[in-house]
């Protein structure tokens, strides 16, 4: 188990209860009655830990080394229903971007999602999450036969934005992301968009326009990461903390500002720390949203999905 910085008290609370029963199993003292004060007080460092995280410690959530990726829900969900397809028919298949047929229950869903790695080998391999031109084709060619098949779409974002290399930016990075806004906003299918991590820049938008959107309690989403504002207004990382608090992304700020429509609530200590309750709760929330839209006719849902996105921005005086 990995633990961030401000996390380090829940660590030694840990670890005293770990020596408090091994005392216990190795010797005759009876040591239960210290072990569940132990135990009653790390829930209640946790509760005051987590209660109170800052937007900065939110990030860091957020990128939490053993926090669920996308695959990892899609086989959750799934199970062995899932089959991925490949490609965009154009140039290659980017394996910073995932995307297939899946079920849950009978309803048949075409997800699409940021793939980040596990270790520095995944990690190389999928791009670190961050996809090329090819991967948003990939995801536009996959939505337009969910809509040829009138099977619904979930999008799963999770990345620290689309790759800025300059091969990306020959290959028509710009176009592809703004191509599929443009095409998401009139897509004839429902449209369940899931924050699971970082929803950073273009890079999330470009598969995150959805007739409902959700997000985890400990995602953020914002057109830039903490650390590039730094850079960018004080020529320095040192002020991410600071930025994370200007750029209003957290959860709760996003949800206050009707940017997303619902915040997913996450077991105490982030969603790697109960990956099953976590992946029941999103399971439960997207069945949800998506009996909301089920009924509707396309030109319903494209004109509703318009109507949503056409007010945002939009302010009385």
């Amino acid at each position: 188990m990995e633990y961030l910085e401000f996390e380090l008290p829940i660590k030694e609370l840990e670890d005293q209860l770990q020596k408090c029963q091994v005392i216990g199993e190795e010797s005759n003292v009876d040591v239960t009655q210290t072990c569940k004060q132990i135990e009653k007080k790390l829930t209640a460092t946790k509760k005051d830990i987590y209660k109170n995280l800052t937007p900065w410690q939110r990030v860091q959530m957020s990128r939490h080394p053993n926090r669920p990726y996308t695959l990892d829900y899609i086989n959750a969900l799934c199970g062995d229903s899932f089959l991925e397809l490949h490609g965009d028919r154009n140039f290659k298949d980017d394996k910073a971007m995932i995307g297939g047929l899946g079920k849950i229950g009978d309803q048949s869903y075409m997800f699409i999602g940021q793939q980040k790695g596990y270790n520095t080998k995944t990690r190389q391999y999928r791009n670190f999450g961050m996809a090329n031109p090819e991967g948003y084709r990939k995801a536009l060619r996959l939505m337009k036969s969910a809509e040829k098949f009138g099977i619904p779409v979930i999008t799963l974002l999770d990345t620290p934005g689309a790759y800025p290399g300059l091969e990306a930016e020959e290959r028509g990075q710009g176009e592809a992301i703004a191509r599929n806004i443009l095409e998401m906003t009139r897509l004839k299918v429902p449209i369940i968009t899931v924050v699971i991590g970082e929803g950073a820049s273009g890079g999330a938008l470009g598969i995150g326009v959805g007739d409902k959107v959700l997000m985890l309690e400990n995602t953020w989403y914002s057109v830039i990461s903490p650390e590039s504002c730094s850079s960018i207004l004080w020529r320095s990382w040192e002020f991410k903390e600071t930025a994370a608090e200007a750029l209003k992304l957290t959860a709760t700020d996003m949800k206050k500002m009707k940017l997303v429509d619902e915040i997913v609530k996450e077991p105490l200590g982030g969603a790697h720390s109960d990956r099953e309750k976590t992946f029941l709760t999103v399971k439960d929330a997207i069945v949800k949203a998506y009996d909301e839209f089920k009924n509707l006719s396309p030109k319903e849902l494209v004109d509703q999905r318009m109507d949503k996105y056409s007010q945002m921005g939009v302010y009385k005086g």
